[in-house]
């Protein structure tokens, strides 16, 4: 956990291409990578996102520790437009947003949970779902990364997540992730 942002620690206001955010605190480096492409692909697939929409890090002392948002405290994980899927209601997306996010969660490999899958569930909740240093999140981030670098791939490219590989692998994943 991170008790400040923005002042020497892991957790750093970070831009957010083509999102006309002023940014989001989160754990700098794969971290980022992975979080901000969450972000990105819900703006441009989803619903268009406005400043103040997404919620980053936030202090230990404003999370429940013990629950998935405690996430935040480190800087792991984002809720996207909060006060849009209140906290323990499950139905806030529609059908077509949830297909999106289960093709998001599956082309990360399944390093991010979605917090609608919850027990208490919250819709605007994604957290990594591994453990600090997992060899994955490397991986998955160059990838991002690698993406970046080349047109028509990553976040705001046509992603056809119709596909039948592509839904095939993100409903593995939800009964995965609902399992646990």
């Amino acid at each position: 956990m991170e008790k400040v942002v923005d002042d020497g620690g892991s957790v750093w206001t970070r831009p957010v291409t083509g999102a006309p955010l002023e940014g989001v605190a989160v754990r700098t480096g794969d971290v980022e990578a992975i979080l901000v492409h969450v972000i990105r692909r819900f703006h441009n697939e989803i619903e268009e996102l406005r400043d103040g929409d997404v919620v980053g890090w936030r202090s230990p002392a404003a999370v429940r520790k013990g629950l998935p948002e405690s996430n935040q405290a480190s800087g792991t994980a984002v809720q996207i437009r909060p006060g849009h899927y209140p906290p323990g209601l499950k139905g806030g997306c529609h059908p077509q947003q949830q297909t999106v996010v289960r093709d998001i969660l599956a082309e990360l490999d399944g390093l991010v949970r979605w917090g609608g899958d919850d027990r208490r569930p919250d819709e605007s909740l994604f957290y990594l779902d591994v453990p600090p240093g997992d060899e994955c999140l490397g991986r998955v981030a160059a990838r991002l990364r690698e993406w970046g670098e080349e047109p028509d791939h990553g976040a705001g490219s046509a992603v056809d997540v119709l596909d039948p590989a592509r839904r095939a692998s993100a409903k593995g994943l939800e009964r995965k992730q609902r399992a646990s």
